[in-house]
C-alpha cells in the first residue's frame, strides 16, 4: 500500500469524474481531510496541492484524462457547465502541523485551513491562509453528539463576521449530528447573523459526511 498521499492522480480524478463537477455554480470549496494518525511532511502536501485544479475547465480536462473507470458505480461525468475558479481547504488533525511552515505551505498554494471544533478530540488551526473561512463544527462539548450552548454560538457568530468584514468567503458547517443537534445549532447560529435558510455572503448549513469520501463533504467525518 501506497503511504498516504503518494500516487494519488487517480484517486484524484476519480472523484472529480464522479459528478462533482455538474454542480457547476453551486460547487463550493472542495474539502480535503487528513487522518489523525498522519503527520506534516511538507513535500507530499506540495505535490498533492500542486495537482489540484483551480478552475472547473482544468478539473474536467483532469478527470477525463486520469479517472479509474473501474472504481465508479456510475459511468464518468467529467463535463461541467460553468468555467469557474475552484477553492480547495484542508483539515487536518495531528499536532505535528502546528507549525510556521504548515500556514506558509497553505499561503504559498492557495489553500485554505479548516477551522475545525472537535471538543477538544484534535488540536484546532485557525489561521487565515486563502480567501476561505472553512468552519467544521463537530460538536461544543462531545465529539459528534453535543449541541452548541448559545454562549458558544455567540462566540462563533462573532467570529464569522469578523471574517465576513475582512473580505472573506465563509463557510460553516455542523457535523454534531449524531444526536440530531446539526440542524437546531445551524438555524440557531442563522438567527444570530441575521442571515436566512439560504445566506447571501455568509453560509450556515448542516452537513453528514459520506462515510469515506474527502471532497466537499468531507471524508470520515
Amino acid at each position: 500500500m501506497n503511504p498516504p498521499l503518494v500516487d494519488v492522480e487517480a484517486p484524484l480524478g476519480t472523484f472529480l469524474a464522479s459528478g462533482v463537477l455538474s454542480l457547476g455554480d453551486q460547487l463550493g470549496p472542495l474539502l480535503w481531510q487528513l487522518p489523525p494518525n498522519l503527520g506534516f511532511h511538507p513535500d507530499r502536501l506540495a505535490a498533492f496541492f500542486d495537482l489540484l485544479p483551480r478552475t472547473t475547465s482544468a478539473a474536467s480536462a483532469y478527470a477525463a484524462a486520469h479517472h479509474d473507470a473501474s472504481k465508479l458505480k456510475e459511468p464518468a461525468d467529467t463535463a461541467t457547465p460553468v468555467d469557474r475558479p475552484m477553492q480547495h481547504v484542508l483539515e487536518v488533525r495531528h499536532p505535528s502541523f502546528r507549525t510556521p511552515e504548515f500556514c506558509e505551505l497553505l499561503r504559498a498554494h492557495g489553500i485554505g485551513m479548516v477551522v475545525a471544533d472537535s471538543a477538544g478530540t484534535w488540536p484546532m488551526f485557525d489561521e487565515v491562509t486563502s480567501d476561505v473561512a472553512y468552519v467544521r463544527l463537530h460538536g461544543d462539548t462531545e465529539l459528534y453528539a453535543s449541541g452548541y450552548s448559545p454562549a458558544a454560538l455567540d462566540r462563533w457568530a462573532d467570529r464569522v463576521r469578523a471574517w465576513d468584514t475582512d473580505g472573506l468567503d465563509v463557510f460553516v458547517y455542523f457535523d454534531n449530528d449524531a444526536k440530531v443537534h446539526a440542524p437546531s445549532d445551524a438555524m440557531a447560529l442563522q438567527e444570530r447573523l441575521g442571515i436566512g435558510p439560504v445566506g447571501n455572503d455568509l453560509h450556515a448549513q448542516t452537513h453528514r459526511a459520506p462515510a469515506d469520501r474527502s471532497p466537499r463533504h468531507s471524508s470520515d467525518r
